[in-house]
């Protein structure tokens, strides 16, 4: 009765310990997962090479590994052995040597003999006290269950991931640790454990002794050790301490303030177009005055006109019973005069039609005075009437960050669609946008530059081996061209670009918006200061 009581008890605190549901990016585990390789110690008979033992170990910047430190203690009583490194994808086994091993906190960093090229993991500056976490690395039973040899062990493997969640964190062998459920074995030793959006959060180093259905638990060795153990080793480590949400998240967050700028954008368009009718009526009514007050000027003029003309008649009719030639002549040609002079002012009144003419009229006198706010607003002539010197800052609740932060930045936007007078952007779609394929780095950018708005976004992917090689070779299928281009070129450019674009995952891994706003600089007496 006892035992089952302690069992309820076990079941009960374990699911205090479980949130409601793990939100880890299969897309950051996976990109963290390349970094993350098998730590071999190696014997050798003759010219023949076999594994010893072997634990796990992931990438920190330049060649340098991280493991445990029992993981290579065997390596470091014994000469004749060797440390082997095989990583995840495509690039053979290579040696490695020891740099520093620290038995008090179980942790040890290595040197590449040879590069492999590896990404760097990224190291989360503010570690959550809770939810769930991934283990990374090479559990044995996973490699004997799949009838793995011994020379398969020198052969790159994917690791195995396997989640759980943190359960606290307490002191253990007089080191700090995380204490989690994400299942690990021999072999896992030195791999790291993940939070959600793939960054460090300890480094897997032993678990609990199961007895019949007590719960299993497994110790991970804190940031708090790892971090002073890399910088005492002259590591400079990938760090973000940013919060970690998901691009869905993010994606949700935008639609929403687009649909808030939508509203609030036609709320203004139907104060404006109110404004605008008020407007109209005003004009029109005006207009309608104007052109009433013509046309009764011009029917008088016509009458007063047609009255003389009766009268220059009356003159020359009795100018003619008279014999009198002069006077006839004179009024009768005053009278025709008078006629004329009638029938134009009659014709040339304005008609009623000439009230609409004469509002269109004004109200387009009225917005070019305003401004071409009426005019289209081409991408070519948003980036030259918006060229000059930018502060772009990053905007952190708009953003993903895996990596490190990047750093608030200045740009030069030049009117043909350059950035710092060295990189040309190409122009699909009404957009600014220019990829970067690097040779050196499994990841691929993309950055797109709205001028009108003000906005600069740079997405990462982190790709695998064969999506990273479809992404050079689109790349070297064609030439970007320098600053200075024509508008057909940057057309061209964008279009070379949508190659790169398709090969690429449906979402990036990191997401950096920065806003970017006019460089003012200040007076010198302002700068000294």
């Amino acid at each position: 009765m006892h035992r089952i009581a302690a069992i309820f008890a076990v079941f009960l605190a374990a699911l205090t310990l479980v949130p409601a549901a793990a939100l880890a990016d299969p897309g950051d585990i996976e990109a963290s997962a390349r970094g993350v390789v098998r730590v071999i110690i190696i014997g050798k008979d003759g010219e023949e090479l076999f594994p010893i033992s072997h634990g796990t170990g992931f990438a920190v910047g330049g060649e340098r590994i991280v493991t445990n430190a029992h993981v290579v203690q065997e390596a470091v009583d014994d000469d004749r052995l060797s440390i082997g490194v095989v990583p995840a994808e495509g690039a053979e086994a290579v040696y490695a040597r020891l740099v520093a091993i620290s038995p008090n906190n179980d942790l040890a960093l290595l040197e590449l003999t040879e590069p492999l090229g590896l990404p760097p993991l990224t190291i989360a500056g503010n570690p959550a006290q809770s939810g769930s976490v991934t283990a990374v690395g090479y559990p044995l039973n996973v490699d004997r269950a799949q009838g793995l040899g011994q020379s398969d062990i020198f052969r790159a493997q994917p690791p195995v991931t396997a989640t759980g969640f943190l359960s606290g964190r307490r002191p253990s062998r007089e080191f700090d640790t995380i204490l989690h459920t994400a299942p690990i074995a021999r072999g896992n030793s030195g791999g790291p454990l993940l939070d959600d959006c793939g960054r460090v959060i300890g480094v897997n180093s032993f678990g609990t002794e199961s007895a019949g259905s007590d719960a299993e638990f497994f110790f991970a060795v804190s940031t708090r050790e790892l971090l002073p153990f890399l910088r005492a080793n002259d590591v400079q480590p990938r760090i973000n301490a940013l919060p970690c949400r998901s691009l869905a998240d993010l994606e949700e967050e935008e639609l929403a303030r687009a649909e808030a700028q939508a509203e609030v954008a036609q709320e203004r368009a139907e104060r404006e177009a109110e404004a605008l009718a008020q407007q109209t009526a005003e004009i029109r009514r005006t207009k309608t005055y104007e052109v009433m007050e013509a046309r009764s000027n011009g029917m008088a003029l016509a009458l007063l006109l047609f009255i003389v003309a009766l009268a220059a008649g009356g003159v020359a009719a009795y100018g003619h019973m008279q014999r009198h030639m002069r006077m006839r002549a004179v009024a009768g040609a005053a009278a025709v005069l008078a006629v004329i002079g009638a029938l134009v002012a009659w014709i040339s009144r304005p008609a009623f039609a000439e009230i609409d003419e004469r509002v269109e009229e004004s109200l387009r006198e009225g917005a070019q005075a305003d401004g071409p706010t009426g005019a289209i607003a081409t991408p070519e002539a948003t980036a030259a009437a918006q060229a000059g010197s930018y502060a772009c800052v990053l905007d952190t609740q708009r953003s993903r960050v895996v990596g490190d932060p990047t750093d608030d930045m200045t740009i030069e936007w030049s009117s043909g669609g350059c950035i710092n007078d060295r990189t040309q952007y190409g122009l699909t779609g009404g957009r600014w946008t220019r990829v970067f394929v690097p040779a050196n780095e499994a990841a691929v950018s993309v950055n797109r530059y709205d001028p009108a708005a003000g906005e600069l976004v740079m997405e990462r992917y982190l790709l695998d081996l064969e999506t990273m090689r479809e992404a050079r070779t689109a790349r070297g299928a064609y030439v970007a061209p320098g600053c200075g281009v024509d508008e057909a070129a940057a057309r061209e450019l964008g279009n070379s670009q949508a190659a790169i674009m398709s090969a690429l995952p449906p979402r990036p891994n990191e997401r950096l918006v920065y806003r970017c706003s006019e460089n003012v600089e200040m007076p010198d007496e302002q700068a000294e200061e």
